[in-house]
């Protein structure tokens, strides 16, 4: 079952203990020591109700630590004497001085805010090299689902926690069993992450697993969409084993691409992705081919198929209040690919359609074909 860290950041210990005591959606606690005026490792850990991580971020590897390496590394040292459930020290810290405890577990942790290096698969590896009994923590910057792939291809080394920072990385976030992660970071300490009671409340990673079935939304941006909100509530309440995530890109084969690597079953498509189908060799059905757009991908054996489940969705709400629109004059503003869905949808009930666009050279492609398929 998936679990969720919950780190905690303070300006003071009095602050810090009342944020950690206030936790309730997660699993761990991540005391963040860098930052807090008054530090009192001792304090920090007394009376915790959970298992929690130590970590003194260093201002080098994005923290706000910007004292003695020495002071720092003497916390981290306390903490572990202590016997603290976890600590995080950094991979290109000094740390030889900062001792051992059966009670403590190491995670060896290596952060870039630059990229996706080229060399990942060595660093992770050498990481492991430095300490196989450690928890290797990769987390890197992403900026595409392609990053995301190599994110689960090349950290496989054991136990392990990965993060992709960035848009295209929150799979990462949601879904840690994916790439073999030990838990998920929640809270807003860092770039992209996210709170625990959306991790819990919208995606319900804590009742998630191997099993859990995949589905997407694909496309960019994606902030605004209610998608995941929607999905994830109706699986909620109809006691489906499955979630939904946002896989963010402008490239419809790698999204095909990362899809095949973490398993995604089925996908939602928005902008600009519902004209790509077709060259990427994805079988469109009836109304896709018509509409020259698809909205909804499908995975079976046989592969994907796209098809366009706007015509339904923008004919329903007119049934409702429009007797008849048989013979109608009707103007579709605009000429992507809800504009064509809508076109075509108005001509299957008989209606007489024209197009408003822009660019008049999308308008004549947008109109469709001239059909009436309910005549």
């Amino acid at each position: 079952m998936a679990r969720i860290c919950q780190t905690v950041t303070a300006a003071t210990m009095a602050e810090l203990r009342r944020k950690r005591d206030a936790v309730r959606d997660a699993d761990l606690v991540e005391l963040r020591l860098d930052g807090v005026s008054d530090v009192d490792v001792a304090g920090a850990l007394a009376d915790r109700r959970l298992p929690v991580v130590v970590t003194c971020r260093a201002a080098w590897e994005g923290g706000r630590f910007d004292g003695a390496e020495e002071t720092r590394l003497a916390l981290l040292a306390q903490a572990i004497d202590l016997g603290a459930e976890f600590v995080d020290v950094e991979w290109r810290a000094e740390r030889g001085a900062i001792g051992t405890n059966p009670r403590t577990r190491l995670i060896l942790s290596h952060h870039v805010f630059s990229g996706c290096p080229d060399d990942l698969a060595a660093r992770a590896q050498a990481m492991r090299g430095d300490d196989p009994a450690a928890i290797v923590k990769v987390a890197v910057t992403v900026s595409s689902l392609g990053d995301v792939m190599r994110l689960q291809r090349d950290t496989d080394v054991g136990d392990r926690l990965v993060i992709g920072m960035g848009t295209p990385g929150e799979v990462t976030r949601i879904c840690p069993w994916l790439f073999g992660a030990e838990w998920t970071f929640a809270g807003d300490a860092a770039p992209g992450q996210i709170g625990a009671a959306v991790l819990n409340g919208q995606y319900r990673i804590r009742d998630a697993s191997t099993s859990t079935r995949l589905y997407a939304i694909t496309g960019a941006p994606l902030a605004h969409s209610a998608s995941p909100a929607m999905h994830n509530a109706a699986f909620g309440a109809l006691g489906i084993d499955a979630v939904y995530v946002p896989m963010a890109t402008t490239d419809a084969r790698e999204f095909l691409a990362c899809a095949e690597a973490l398993g995604v079953n089925g996908a939602s498509v928005t902008a600009p992705l519902k004209t790509a189908w077709a060259s990427c060799g994805v079988h469109l059905d009836e109304i896709a081919r018509l509409t020259g757009a698809a909205n909804t991908l499908s995975r079976s054996r046989d592969g994907w198929e796209a098809t366009n489940f706007d015509l339904a969705g923008f004919l329903a709400p007119l049934a409702e209040r429009v007797v008849t629109l048989d013979d109608a004059n009707c103007v579709v503003l605009g000429a992507g690919g809800a504009a064509r869905a809508a076109a075509l949808a108005l001509k299957s009930i008989g209606a007489r359609v024209r197009i408003s666009a822009r660019r008049p050279e999308r308008a004549t492609p947008a109109a469709g074909p001239q059909i009436r398929p309910g005549r």
